[in-house]
């Protein structure tokens, strides 16, 4: 199935697939975590965690000059998801749990495990695709 990119602007399939990535992860804490005990608070680590690869992925997928990125061997495309998925879930939850006691308002709790999970995410996808994001001197 080949998708044609040209058939909607970059934000509208930023929307599609972030909106597809956070209906998953609620029925994910709804079906798993939620009757596994796991507290509310921590449920966005599952959110944050799936849309981490759609904001990556889009870019790369969407950005002609990062179409080689493709030709790469399958296992190491699972190896990078792998490492986006770990840095977002590592990032955020390691915010959430800074932040749960200090009384702040739940919102803002979120919002700075988003900007930590899914920097932690990008760093170890640049970290390891650096010939995408080359930005030395021509």
């Amino acid at each position: 199935m080949d998708i044609d990119k040209d058939r909607l602007p970059r934000w509208g399939w930023l929307l599609i697939g972030l909106l597809g990535a956070s209906i998953t992860a609620q029925l994910i804490n709804a079906l798993v975590f939620a009757p596994a005990g796991l507290a509310e608070e921590y449920w966005v680590v599952t959110v944050i965690t799936a849309m981490a690869p759609v904001l990556i992925y889009l870019g790369v997928w969407y950005e002609d000059d990062r179409q080689h990125y493709w030709e790469y061997p399958r296992e190491r495309i699972v190896g990078d998801l792998a490492f986006v998925l770990l840095g977002a879930a590592v990032g955020s939850a390691l915010a959430i749990v800074a932040l749960v006691d200090f009384g702040i308002p739940r919102l803002l709790r979120e919002i700075v495990a988003m900007g930590v999970g899914f920097l932690f995410s990008w760093l170890l996808f640049g970290w390891r695709n650096q010939d995408l994001y080359d930005v030395g001197p021509e």
